[in-house]
């Protein structure tokens, strides 16, 4: 018995590693440093930024949280945490962003997300999800530094 599950064992394994293609291109050091997996892939944590409870109607109110907001994003960017952002167009889900970031559980979003003025002030809620991505996502965020012509 123990003859038959050995050689059902070693087929099993030669079938599943030949079953596998290597890639060419692959670079363990730029692989490791993205912090990818066998897959090229890790885990991040996806971010829907949603309409709060609160609505300030001044301007200079509004203006400073928005202010503050933007400031937020360009830290978590330049703390590496904050991978992708931007605003959703008009929709009837009350949705108005998201955020993609790296951060290595729910916790860690939760505390980085509660970061942003706009958050704190109630005029965004989130809802935050485990989301399995490409390891190489942030490298994105060299190209788009040296695309726009003025800061939002």
């Amino acid at each position: 018995m123990k003859k038959i599950y050995t050689v059902f064992l070693l087929v099993f394994v030669v079938t599943v590693n030949t079953g596998q293609t290597k890639n060419a291109n692959y670079d363990s050091t730029l692989a490791k440093s993205l912090g990818a997996d066998n897959f090229g892939m890790k885990s991040y944590v996806f971010v829907i930024l949603k309409t709060g409870s609160y609505n300030p109607q001044e301007k200079e109110i509004r203006d400073s949280l928005f202010a503050g907001h933007m400031k937020n994003i360009n830290r978590l960017v330049e703390e590496k945490k904050l991978i992708v952002a931007g605003p959703f167009g008009k929709n009837d889900l009350q949705y108005r962003g998201l955020f993609i970031l790296d951060a290595k559980d729910i916790e860690e979003a939760r505390a980085l997300v509660s970061t942003d003025p706009v958050v704190k002030a109630n005029i965004f809620d989130y809802d935050l999800i485990p989301w399995y991505g490409s390891a190489a996502l942030p490298e994105y965020l060299k190209a788009a530094d040296k695309i726009w012509k003025v800061n939002p």
